[in-house]
């Protein structure tokens, strides 16, 4: 089994802790010895174990380990990602065992991503480096998701979508089959794209309209 942590103490990480080890009741894989957490005191625990350090802690490493990034927040997880910059450190896809990818021969994807319980990828999906697909989530065929994208519960990316880099989306957001989001969009909750989105805006609604902050 492979030595792991998860960087961030607080619920989240807990819920990455509790699929690790459905992972690992299926095919044992990941030792989590802890958590890396810059806000916590090092030696205070949970249930899953206690933090280790903070990001000088990693850095400073002297073996391989691998890492998975416990935040959703698209901006703080690419700051903690870049980083990390301990060559022994290596950053592992986390797949839940009952997300359904339709065609893994067709399936593309970097490092760093979580996909958790009951995600659904369809054929020729590429995905990029360091993006959550929370519970739920439904990737249709031919979608392109770029890096550092947080996908809230239940959200539905129909076919042929193109995803940029940083973008929020809220719990069951739609994005209507062959639209393109660019980079640091924020999509509230329930909200339906019917048109493609412009960078660094807020949409909501169905169908969903540009927020004016």
């Amino acid at each position: 089994m492979q030595d792991i942590v998860i960087y961030g103490a607080g619920g989240f990480g807990r819920e990455i802790a509790c699929l690790l080890n459905a992972i690992n009741k299926i095919t044992p894989q990941w030792n989590l010895i802890g958590f890396i957490d810059d806000g916590v005191t090092v030696g205070t625990g949970n249930q899953f174990g206690k933090v280790l350090g903070d990001l000088v802690f990693l850095n400073n490493c002297p073996s391989q380990l691998a890492v998975i990034i416990s935040v959703a927040n698209s901006a703080i997880l690419q700051k903690l990602a870049s980083s990390i910059t301990n060559p022994n450190i290596y950053f592992p896809n986390i797949i839940a065992p009952n997300v359904n990818i339709f065609d893994p021969e067709s399936f593309s994807i970097g490092k760093g991503n979580l996909i958790f319980f009951g995600c659904r990828v369809s054929c020729d999906v590429v995905i990029g480096d360091f993006n959550l697909l929370n519970g739920a989530v439904s990737l249709g065929h031919d979608v392109k998701l770029g890096n550092y994208n947080v996908i809230g519960p239940s959200t539905r990316l129909s076919g042929e979508c193109v995803v940029g880099n940083q973008n929020f989306f809220g719990v069951r957001a739609v994005v209507l089959q062959g639209l393109k989001i660019g980079n640091q969009t924020r999509i509230g909750a329930t909200s339906v794209i019917m048109r493609n989105t412009k960078d660094l805006s807020l949409y909501h609604g169905n169908p969903a309209k540009k927020i004016q902050l």
